[in-house]
């Protein structure tokens, strides 16, 4: 086996970049982002583009595209109440996470279409999945125009989080047992990585 020439990124179409990108950078963790926009309609919408960037301060970022109309509802939500909640998916939460994305045009409430109910973070100014066993509460830390293609890339101050009192920790600490989270993960096209065998390997010591 060997590895093939690289192919320049300039020579490859915004879908063929898109296609390598999702399908070589995997599993993403899903930013199931749930906002309230000006009117009061609660929003909720998942994106893959969505990491962890600091944890002192506690920052999360996720990019956001935009239509070919302008600013997708998230965007124009945060940037109107300068805040989000992201609802961590769970295997029990997968098809109601996916029936969120459709694309709908503003003041479509995809909590309704998904069967969820909406509740009230008491920490900032945006909703939350009802029964979501994990949830971080964020306001807007800065936003920052990432390319020509109309992409935003929000970064969130983590003010708070929410975790759910059946979810297994480890002992001494705030970890959460991914075994009893179970989390899902982002692939490519409409395909998800799901809980698995879980692997521990210590960190090598200088004198190992």
């Amino acid at each position: 086996m060997a590895l093939g020439n690289p192919v320049r990124s300039e020579g490859l179409s915004a879908r063929e970049r898109y296609e390598l990108l999702t399908s070589l950078v995997v599993p993403r963790p899903i930013g199931w982002l749930s906002t309230r926009g000006p009117d009061g309609v609660a929003n909720l919408a998942p994106y893959s583009y969505f990491a962890a960037l600091s944890a002192s301060p506690m920052l999360v970022g996720v990019s956001i595209g935009h239509r070919s109309t302008g600013p997708k509802d998230s965007l124009v939500n945060i940037r109107a109440q300068g805040a989000f909640c992201v609802n961590v998916v769970d295997v029990d939460h997968l098809e109601a996470m996916n029936a969120s994305s459709i694309d709908s045009g503003p003041g479509h409430d995809e909590f309704l279409h998904a069967g969820l109910k909406a509740v009230d973070s008491p920490l900032v100014d945006a909703p939350y999945v009802s029964g979501i066993r994990a949830v971080l509460h964020c306001r807007l830390h800065r936003e920052l125009d990432i390319g020509a293609e109309a992409n935003t890339l929000v970064v969130g101050l983590v003010v708070g989080t929410s975790v759910d009192d059946s979810l297994l920790r480890v002992e001494g600490t705030r970890y959460v047992r991914t075994e009893s989270l179970r989390p899902v993960g982002r692939l490519w096209g409409p395909t998800y990585s799901l809980p698995g065998e879980i692997r521990a390997l210590p960190r090598p010591r200088p004198s190992d």
